[in-house]
């Protein structure tokens, strides 16, 4: 019975909490993209100085846990006079940390195209923005898309670790409000959870199989 009462009363909270936590994994998985995409260009540009801020910055999220990330934006940005409410700096987070593994699949992207390609529109005279939007982003994108399932798959369920800090609205902030605040059971509750979570992930982890599967048959 404590099942039931944990679920079936509570199917608007979850349905609430599913519909915020998707909301704050597309506004993530877009801004980490426009930011992963910049980065990996900047990491194949001619240019040396770009090539290494963008290394820099690739190596800095990769080897940063997303906590202390959150941390550092959640805590120390109010300390600098930077004020926002804990949801803004939990996607910027989000943000900051999920483009790192963006730009790094974008970047193999663009390696997996053959060099004569860029040969052959240097030697035509095209300039390095031209070749990027007319020549590589296009054949990039086949080899893209699998990897980045994969990390924006990755980026929901860090969702969890943002709604630890207490964003108030998604997944896990409803499943500690259930259990801790009002006293819920919590094994039914967290099954509910993870079912949510189920349903969220289950649709990219389908794409992403089948992505691999069609890029394996060429």
């Amino acid at each position: 019975m404590d099942f039931l009462y944990a679920d079936l009363t509570d199917l608007g909270r979850f349905a609430s909490g599913f519909l915020n936590t998707l909301w704050m994994t597309v506004i993530a998985g877009v801004g980490s993209m426009i930011l992963g995409t910049i980065v990996a260009i900047l990491r194949i540009s001619p240019v040396p100085a770009f090539n290494k801020l963008a290394l820099y910055w690739t190596e800095l999220f990769k080897n940063c846990p997303l906590t202390v990330v959150l941390f550092f934006l959640a805590f120390g940005f109010p300390e600098a006079g930077f004020n926002a409410s804990y949801l803004t700096f939990g996607i910027a987070g989000l943000i900051l940390y999920t483009s790192a593994y963006v730009s790094e699949a974008v970047r193999a992207g663009f390696e997996a195209i053959p060099k004569g390609q860029f040969e052959a529109a240097k030697a035509l005279g095209l300039n390095f923005s031209t070749t990027m939007r007319h020549i590589a982003i296009a054949q990039a994108l086949k080899g893209m898309l699998p990897p980045l399932t994969s990390v924006f798959t990755s980026m929901a369920k860090d969702t969890a670790i943002v709604g630890s800090f207490g964003v108030g609205g998604e997944l896990f902030s409803l499943a500690n409000q259930l259990t801790v605040s009002e006293g819920r059971p919590v094994v039914p509750v967290f099954i509910g959870i993870a079912c949510s979570y189920y349903v969220l992930l289950l649709p990219a982890s389908i794409i992403s199989a089948r992505l691999e599967t069609r890029e394996l048959k060429r």
